[in-house]
């Protein structure tokens, strides 16, 4: 069974999503320290003056180094207006922007105290838009310690993984004879980012997920899988 695992993101890029797409079952690690300026609340959409940041604010004063990614708290309810209409001005002449306008118009029309229910939504909608049915688990839901390469191990031991997908960056930490001797093979997961035709002209890489989304609508899931326009 090939696993993944990743922090949980905010208007995640095609990367994050091909991952899960290519794994038997995948790992949403929401029980480790909030890390400030990580994607976990954060991401970009293209718009005419070039890419633009939202960013979800979250309450961590006096809180960092014990505030799980699951407590997050969301700060105030302002920047959901600014996120809304920074997406619908940016997308409005995109070819499949109304296919998915009445989610996005409602999410950002609820309140959301929390931020791991606003990820997990989003994720969930846009594994549906890719047609990627891969499982999710939370990993505050395993009961598994540890830190870094060993809870990685860890969390791969408990749900019965014999292929552990890491991202690039797992080379930095992640012990090959550890994996090894516990019969788990470690492999890398390295993205090629597909070029697709965009509304505005040229193409900038790495958006967040509902770029292509709204630019290819029912084609996302085969640009997403790497077979290119």
């Amino acid at each position: 069974m090939i696993v993944s695992i990743n922090q949980p993101a905010y208007l995640p890029w095609l990367g994050y999503f091909h991952r899960i797409a290519v794994s038997d079952l995948h790992i949403v690690l929401d029980h480790v320290q909030f890390e400030k300026n990580s994607f976990t609340n954060r991401n970009r959409l293209r718009a005419a003056g070039g890419p633009v940041w939202l960013s979800v604010p979250v309450r961590t004063s006096g809180r960092f180094g014990a505030l799980p990614i699951a407590d997050l708290e969301i700060a105030d309810a302002g920047w959901r207006r600014k996120h809304w209409d920074t997406m619908r001005f940016a997308y409005a002449k995109a070819p499949f922007f109304a296919a998915h306008e009445r989610f996005f118009r409602e999410l950002y029309a609820r309140e959301w105290p929390r931020l791991a229910p606003l990820n997990e939504a989003i994720t969930g909608e846009l594994c549906a838009a890719f047609d990627i049915a891969t499982p999710r688990v939370r990993s505050s839901d395993l009961g598994v310690g540890g830190s870094k390469g060993e809870l990685v191990l860890n969390l791969c031991r408990a749900v019965g993984a014999t292929t552990y997908l890491s991202g690039p960056l797992g080379r930095d930490y992640l012990d090959p004879e550890a994996f090894a001797a516990a019969g788990i093979v470690l492999a890398f997961h390295n993205y090629e980012h597909p070029e697709y035709r965009q509304v505005l002209p040229g193409f900038e890489p790495f958006m967040a997920a509902p770029d292509l989304l709204f630019n290819h609508g029912p084609d996302s899931p085969r640009i997403l899988r790497g077979k290119f326009l």
